[in-house]
């Protein structure tokens, strides 16, 4: 090869041997010294050991070392200014030792590393004030504008920044940023120009930018300053809900600490200037940013605020307004209030999730920390079960990195592994083939992690002790939360790119981890459940669209649905489990929140019909979900039956179906097809169900007292003319009318009704329902509200017709009332129609909705196959033919 080279070639590779040479000797220099100081600490340290231990036991018996050799020769051999003394080095000697630190061979000297950050922070001010005047320049605006005066003060603070790097001059600069934002930006949206106004907020924030670079201040630094400088405010300037939101919005503000702020100055009561204002720049918030963000920004408010709603006041109309779209109601929260209790934990872990300044070298260790924790942790796979040993050695390998020091260290380790998984195994799963895919490698970080999690949360605090609980549920929630937050910014980050694999799989597996059979475990079993949910509530498919396949597929796991709904103790049988109080009555309000969040998700799409191919193998997943739970659970869909169905958009009749069919397993249905079948016959026809929803809160309290009074005396007698417009208050979108507020209603007058009928001794029927304030209330609804309100009042009547019991009972015999009286055909062509588009989808079909239909149109009393509606075309004319024919046969 060498022969073969010309000697132009030979004297090139020379000539460029050298040059490299020449370019790379300091820094090989410089690792040969490092290497050297290294390796001389290591010897150094040897040698002097036997010294220092000497030194440590003198010291702890109060004696001051010395050694008389040395101290003689050090007396006549050394001069003045060398010479050691007993009492340790003078101040000028130790000048050399700390010289020696500031120089260290091999690394650039301390001076070297100023000179290079001031150069970087000059650079940073540079283009602030290139940015500044460039938007000074571009105002077309007589002189003494207050705007060009306030932008022209801003860049002579920058210069003055520029010239001195300090922290006092950014400091100034900071305030003045922050104040001139307060002052003439409000102001200047009555009288002033669009793009006077850009100029000034652009040019102001470049400058909270700048400063929020990590070789200038840094973001911790600027945002910490920008909240103090808030809150010492103290004119009124202070409460600029436009300025507030933008600080918010480009994360200029500590947003804890702001939080905290605002809600001490809530918790007084008489603050209406601190309500107006959170209230205002709520709205504004809420015009940007996805609900659940302004939550986890401002919890402790809004928990302050809600309290304040409670107790009404001024603004409380629009306060309460406000928290519904926040925070819209929770079942889970009606039936266990204490399901919050641990929420602020996690909204903690969800705001430091979106912290990334970092200390330097911190994530290098977590890395490093986390590395060894998964070599250790398949090194031992298998042959220690309790990974007692590893997992002790482990906490030992924690403390010495110091992230044992504090909450916040320990967060951030949490934070960062969460995003080395999410990383490691995102990199793996699309990278890879299919085949390797779907080999556990893909997992390994994830599992490894999961691990990690379960063994901290086993072992923190005393397990004998009364706080061992709250430890270790405020540790599980932390890292919820902190998992969560790091899956919804890298949702809002990554969009359509979003890989929900990761996080499916870090859930379940510590769900399945955590629910294992444990005694550790076992007093915390319900804060587990509690934990999870509020987690999934939080990344729920309106807020994580991309995450929605993966969110159905973990509420459907055998694991998560078999703890959440399955009976306390497999040894009972299956009519006495459901009668047991316990975990069970515990979880089932969560999963009801679970399945209301994923019927909310579907309105959208249901209301415009935008049908695509995802959105249609994610409604067949859900139908396929409610089949399980009718034949697994159908009590649970007994008792929340009216909340599941308030979710259901009104034209997904199917889904509704599936949950009205439930019933009892104890009950055995009588029938629907027997001949001359009397609903007074039927042994269960008067007992009250369960309903477990506080549907009365959906009322506005007002309207419900004179709805109440209406029902008692009948008085006043312009109710009913007004009743129309009570229920068009706050629409819901695409329609006019407030379905909720009409579920609500009527359900309430119905309970009130049958109530009324028993207390008197009676029995429901046809002729005891008649001619009361109750039925008055109903006539008139069915008579004066238009067709979309007059479909969406009987179908919250038809929702109350399921399996025999006092409310079924009531329902039929009211729709079958309303039918008879109707004064106008219309109302039984809706009737019908709503009875029978529930009939002619797939089965099951509810035991109420068959029994009432069969009566209608067997009952010669209503003579329906006379109506015109029934004769109006060939087709519907067919329809009901087919219908009389399968109601005729027996089942």
């Amino acid at each position: 090869m060498d022969q073969q080279m010309t000697q132009q070639q030979k004297e090139l590779m020379e000539e460029a041997a050298m040059v490299i040479a020449q370019e790379n000797t300091e820094l090989a220099c410089s690792f040969v010294q490092k290497l050297c100081c290294e390796r001389a600490i290591q010897e150094l340290d040897r040698r002097l050991l036997p010294d220092i231990e000497h030194r440590r036991t003198l010291r702890f018996e109060g004696k001051r070392y010395y050694d008389p050799q040395v101290l003689n020769y050090q007396l006549n051999k050394m001069p003045e200014e060398l010479r050691l003394r007993t009492a340790g080095p003078a101040a000028e000697q130790l000048v050399v030792y700390e010289e020696f630190g500031r120089n260290v061979p091999g690394f650039k000297s301390e001076r070297d590393r100023k000179s290079t950050l001031n150069n970087e922070l000059f650079d940073i001010y540079n283009k602030i004030y290139d940015e500044v005047e460039r938007h000074l320049t571009s105002l077309n605006v007589p002189p003494g504008n207050p705007v060009a005066t306030a932008i022209q003060n801003l860049r002579d603070l920058v210069s003055n920044a520029r010239t001195k790097l300090d922290v006092p001059s950014a400091t100034t600069l900071l305030q003045k940023t922050v104040e001139n934002l307060l002052r003439f930006y409000p102001t200047m949206s009555v009288g002033g120009t669009e793009e006077l106004r850009t100029h000034l907020r652009d040019s102001h924030l470049y400058v909270l930018r700048g400063l929020q670079d990590s070789r200038a201040r840094g973001a911790a630094w600027t945002n910490k300053n920008i909240t103090k400088i808030l809150i010492d405010m103290r004119d009124e300037t202070r409460w600029s809900p436009e300025v507030i939101a933008i600080l918010m919005r480009h994360r200029f503000l500590s947003i804890p600490l702001y939080d905290k702020y605002l809600a001490q100055g809530l918790e007084s009561g008489n603050n209406f200037a601190v309500v107006a204002f959170v209230a205002r720049l709520l709205k504004l918030m809420l015009a940007e940013e996805q609900p659940i963000y302004v939550e986890i920004d401002l919890y402790n408010t809004l928990e302050v605020l809600s309290q304040y709603a409670s107790l009404g006041g001024r603004y409380v109309d629009g306060v309460v307004e406000i928290l519904e779209q926040i925070r819209p109601t929770l079942v889970s929260e009606l039936i266990i209030p204490e399901n919050r209790m641990y929420l602020p934990m996690m909204q903690s872990g969800i705001c430091q999730a979106k912290e990334y300044d970092d200390p330097p070298g911190l994530p290098e260790k977590s890395d490093a920390l986390f590395r060894e924790w998964l070599n250790q942790f398949y090194a031992y796979m298998g042959r220690d079960p309790s990974y007692s040993k590893i997992y002790n050695s482990f906490m030992l390998s924690m403390n010495q990195y110091g992230f044992l020091k504090s909450d916040e260290h320990i967060s951030r380790f949490f934070r960062l592994c969460t995003e080395s998984c999410v990383e490691s195994a995102s990199r793996l799963a699309s990278n890879s083939s299919p085949e390797y895919r779907r080999n556990s490698s893909v997992y390994s970080y994830i599992d490894a992690f999961v691990k990690l999690i379960a063994l901290l949360v086993k072992n923190s605090g005393e397990n004998s002790s009364a706080t061992s609980a709250a430890m270790k549920t405020n540790l599980l929630n932390k890292v919820l939360g902190i998992i969560v937050g790091v899956l919804l910014q890298d949702h809002k980050l990554r969009q359509e790119n979003f890989h929900p694999m990761v996080y499916h799989r870090m859930l379940i597996m510590l769900y399945v981890e955590l629910s294992s059979p444990d005694p550790v475990l076992e007093p915390i079993v319900a804060n587990i459940n509690n934990a999870f949910t509020n987690a999934l509530h939080i990344v729920r498919p309106n807020i994580a669209p991309g995450f929605s396949f993966a969110w159905l597929e973990m509420i459907s796991h055998r694991v998560f649905f078999g703890k959440m709904l399955m009976p306390p103790s497999a040894r009972l049988r299956e009519e006495e489990a459901f009668a047991v109080p316990g975990r069970v009555v515990q979880s089932w309000p969560l999963y009801a929140q679970l399945l209301i969040n994923l019927f909310k998700f579907l309105d959208p799409f249901m209301r415009n019909m935008d049908i695509t191919k995802a959105f249609d193998k994610l409604f067949k997943g859900i139908l396929r979900v409610m089949l399980v739970l009718l034949h697994d659970c159908p009590e649970f869909l007994c008792e929340f039956h009216y909340p599941l169905c308030d979710a259901i958009p009104i034209n997904c009749i199917q889904l509704r179906n599936l949950v009205l069919s439930a019933f009892p397993r104890t009950m055995r249905l009588p029938d629907p097809f027997t001949p001359n079948l009397k609903l007074e016959g039927v042994a269960e026809i008067n007992a009250k169900p369960v309903i477990k929803a506080n549907y009365v809160q959906n009322i506005p309290p007002s309207f419900k007292q004179e709805l109440d009074a209406y029902m008692d005396t009948r008085t006043p007698v312009t109710f009913l003319s007004e009743l129309r417009g009570h229920l068009q208050q706050n629409p819901d979108t695409g329609s006019r009318y407030n379905v909720r507020l009409i579920n609500a209603v009527v359900l309430h007058v119905g309970t009130q009704a049958i109530d009324a009928i028993l207390n008197r001794g009676q029995v429901i029927s046809n002729s005891t329902i008649k001619h009361s304030s109750h039925m008055d209330i109903f006539q008139n609804l069915a008579v004066d509200l238009d067709t979309e309100g007059r479909y969406l009042f009987l179908n919250a009547i038809v929702n109350q017709l399921r399996y025999p019991n006092a409310h079924t009972n009531y329902f039929s015999c009211t729709l079958l009332y309303l039918f008879a009286e109707a004064n106008t055909e219309t109302i039984q062509e809706q009737i019908t129609r709503v009875l029978l588009e529930r009939l002619i989808v797939n089965r099951p079909h509810p035991w109420g909705l068959l029994v009432t239909f069969i009566e209608l149109i067997k009952n010669n009393q209503f003579q329906h196959t006379r109506h015109s509606f029934v004769h109006c075309s060939p087709e519907i004319e067919k329809l009901f033919e087919s219908v009389n024919r399968s109601c005729s046969r027996t089942m």
